[in-house]
């Protein structure tokens, strides 16, 4: 391919799992005129970007990757984020998707063209590029979220985002702040704890901790799977559905997780002797409302002599310190914020521009939506994965990624057969289908667990992120891409000429 290229059929904007399985995918299918944008230098996404001490996956590894790249080499039932980075870049590798990455080439602004029906993208290294076809693989959680802390910026220490941690810092013998106890924070706090001199965990909610079922991957099990692959299969598949079994409390019966909170209970109880420390990290709300998290080393290290978990609200920051709302100051040398990401707002403003010049994020003021977690009315040919309500409280994303690519080739191989220029969902079937979902998330353990959690949109109270229900129904879902579904313009042959959609008013598939 022509680097230089001023056009192209489809743009695929991101190399995480997402860009990446999209490329693969159009590549096994005979699509060749795509690319990969990725803003970075290299490939891997989140799990490039992530790479604080002790990140790992806290979903098993063989579930974890591509069904169509099974990776036998996994050193540990949840791999470390080394391993999986690499196993992203083997798969770049191993289905020949150099020629279509392009790096340094961040996506700033991608407008629809009403008159010439394609997409016309800006990225960050000058180019301008038009493309029929726009794939966001960008993903909800790719951007940082910072607490607005007044005196954040008067203070004269170190201060980082777990996301970028800077390994060039020694944290030894520091005094360290750490502002935060979710997915990231259990898992570098235990590695942090020993090397500092001190250190302040500063929760606002203790978050529920099952135990991490984790262990090496034997030599022999590697070798089985190596040589017999359907080893490998068989325990996936025994890992996807005792995953998926967990729905059933999640989604369907929040009271069955009464029981899995005695679980939780046990494991704190068992680590924590201290009965003051135990009444701290012990969680007003029913496990299940915010993330799930597996450790097996995060009670101990708060357990620690050097280790105090703070629980006043932070009321400053001041230029070596941090000041609660007690009037106590705790002096700092480095501040590390475990704060997680923007998963209700995945994209800036002035990003993606749809018909009549609307701003993706003015589309979506009352929270994020999608039909099917893919397509948004008002922006044809615009294909989200990991889109909204498509996130997972008990299996692997991966599931939910393949997916989506399904639809989304389904969509491409139609459009290329009927000669179709744009596919654009209907609103109606698209608010038929957000009705429906919200209707089913008001009765999951998330909307009635009695937290405050991400996966709310904080403005309006919806739960935008997460999937109500199995990964094996919404694969369901998505296997057909019904045209019914979608206002639909003809590629001109020889001139335009516009379909008349038929009327068509409510969204194809019950969730039920």
């Amino acid at each position: 391919m022509n680097t230089q290229r001023e056009s192209i059929d489809i743009a695929i904007i991101g190399s995480g799992f997402a860009g990446l399985c999209m490329a693969i995918q159009l590549k096994q299918e005979g699509f060749d005129d795509f690319f990969v944008a990725e803003q970075a230098q290299t490939l891997g996404g989140t799990w490039r970007d992530n790479h604080y001490p002790g990140c790992a996956c806290d979903v098993q590894s063989h579930v974890y990757s591509f069904s169509f790249a099974p990776n036998p080499h996994w050193s540990r039932q949840f791999a470390p984020q080394a391993e999986i980075r690499a196993y992203l870049e083997q798969c770049a590798q191993r289905f020949e998707l150099a020629p279509y990455l392009r790096f340094g080439m961040g996506l700033q602004r991608a407008v629809f063209d009403e008159h010439q029906q394609r997409w016309q993208l800006s990225f960050s290294d000058g180019r301008q590029v038009s493309a029929r076809v726009l794939v966001s693989g960008m993903g909800g959680l790719s951007r940082p979220a910072l607490p607005d802390i007044p005196g954040l910026e008067s203070f004269k220490g170190k201060r980082f985002h777990s996301q970028q941690w800077d390994h060039d810092y020694s944290l030894k013998g520091k005094r360290v702040a750490v502002i935060g106890t979710g997915a990231s924070a259990i898992q570098f706090v235990p590695q942090i704890a020993p090397q500092v001199a001190h250190l302040d965990l500063f929760q606002r909610t203790p978050p529920w901790i099952m135990p991490k079922p984790d262990r090496p991957i034997s030599a022999a099990e590697r070798w089985l799977f190596k040589h017999l692959p359907f080893t490998q299969r068989l325990v996936r598949s025994a890992f996807y559905w005792a995953l998926e079994g967990r729905v059933v409390g999640f989604a369907l019966h929040p009271r069955l997780m009464k029981m899995v909170q005695k679980i939780a209970l046990r494991h704190l109880r068992r680590q924590v002797a201290r009965p003051s420390l135990r009444k701290t990290l012990t969680p007003d709300y029913t496990i299940g409302c915010k993330r799930v998290l597996i450790s097996n080393d995060y009670y101990p290290a708060l357990s620690r002599s050097n280790v105090e978990v703070v629980t006043d609200p932070v009321l400053r920051i001041e230029a070596d310190g941090v000041v609660t709302a007690d009037g106590i100051k705790h002096p700092v040398d480095c501040l590390i914020f475990g704060t997680g990401f923007q998963a209700s707002d995945p994209l800036p403003r002035d990003c993606i521009i749809g018909r009549h010049g609307v701003d993706l994020m003015d589309t979506w003021h009352d929270g994020a939506h999608a039909y099917k977690g893919t397509t948004v009315p008002g922006y044809p040919n615009l294909f989200l994965i990991v889109g909204p309500n498509t996130g997972l409280g008990h299996n692997s994303m991966i599931l939910m990624i393949e997916a989506q690519v399904a639809y989304i080739l389904d969509a491409l191989r139609q459009m290329q057969r009927k000669r179709i220029a744009t596919v654009d969902v209907k609103p109606a079937v698209e608010q038929a289908w957000n009705n429906q979902l919200q209707n089913r998330l008001q009765r999951t353990i998330w909307n009635t667990g009695g937290c405050q959690s991400w996966y709310l949109d904080p403005r309006t109270g919806k739960n935008t992120t997460l999937w109500p229900g199995s990964t094996w129904r919404f694969r369901q879902l998505t296997r057909h891409f019904a045209l019914k579904d979608y206002g639909v313009d003809l590629a001109p042959v020889p001139a335009p000429t516009r379909a008349t959609p038929a009327p068509h008013s409510t969204a194809e598939g019950s969730l039920s």
